[in-house]
């Protein structure tokens, strides 16, 4: 066993992760140069709304996003009503993707105005709804006739290598194979939505405990009752200084609000 390295635990709600993963991106290399020098596409989606406020801060424009209807198609609880004044609120109506040229956000634009002009080294971050930890895959649920955002990214990422970022949630975790997953859903004889296993850079909590502070953390219990259903704990391993970093870090996360519309 290291003596020098050290084990403790911590619970993340599924909205204190969307976070944790948002501010984690900012620290990739790849990342950091494409938002100063290159396109960034941020597709929208509720986790995505978090990576869209943090990048956006950090280009001094966060004042300028509400993330509150930055998404095309959500999972809502059993008879969940929005309030009227979300629903007639013009700061909260759909506005599009959230697409970055050199460090200045484009608004009003979308992945599909975007995708022919993107070239290699820019990059695309789109949310999915499906990662499986193990066999490090992930999917993406599509519910549009043509395949919605996730086609129109495809045409640049396999065109042109622009990279795809794919943030997800531990709560979205399964254990199943995604590819017989998807030959089921896509039957002809299926309903519901489709489902299409994607490649691309995973990030999940896991992943963005090691870019912010370098230590290993792993999945070790999950769940929770009044308003921590689909919580989940992690035990991250490291030196001292990584943990107190980390200590810092998820200190800053506890009070980060549920998602709401």
């Amino acid at each position: 066993m290291n003596t020098d390295q050290l084990t403790k635990q911590y619970v993340l709600s599924p909205a204190a992760g969307k976070r944790l993963i948002a501010k984690s991106l900012l620290s990739d290399p790849s990342i950091s140069d494409a938002l100063e020098n290159k396109t960034i596409v941020i597709i929208a989606g509720t986790t995505n709304g978090y990576v869209a406020e943090e990048f956006l801060n950090k280009i001094g424009q966060g004042s300028e996003f509400s993330k509150k209807n930055f998404f095309r198609g959500i999972t809502l609880p059993p008879g969940y009503m929005a309030t009227d004044s979300t629903a007639t609120n013009d700061q909260n109506k759909f506005l599009g993707d959230v697409v970055i040229v050199k460090g200045k956000w484009d608004k009003g634009k979308t992945i599909f105005d975007v995708a022919d002009s993107l070239q290699k080294g820019d990059i695309i971050i789109k949310g999915a709804n499906a990662v499986n930890l193990e066999a490090h895959q992930a999917a993406i649920y599509i519910g549009h006739p043509t395949g919605g955002t996730i086609t129109a990214a495809l045409q640049a990422i396999l065109g042109k290598r622009v990279e795809l970022y794919l943030p997800i949630g531990l709560e979205k975790r399964i254990s199943g194979d995604m590819n017989k997953i998807a030959q089921k859903l896509n039957s002809p004889h299926a309903s519901g939505s489709k489902y299409m296993p994607v490649t691309g850079n995973i990030v999940t909590e896991l992943e963005a405990i090691q870019l912010l502070t370098g230590a290993a953390s792993e999945l070790v219990a999950s769940g929770g009752v009044c308003g921590a259903e689909g919580s989940y704990w992690l035990a991250a391993t490291g030196t001292t200084e990584q943990l107190n970093h980390l200590d810092d870090l998820m200190s800053s996360l506890k009070k980060e609000p549920n998602f709401i519309l």
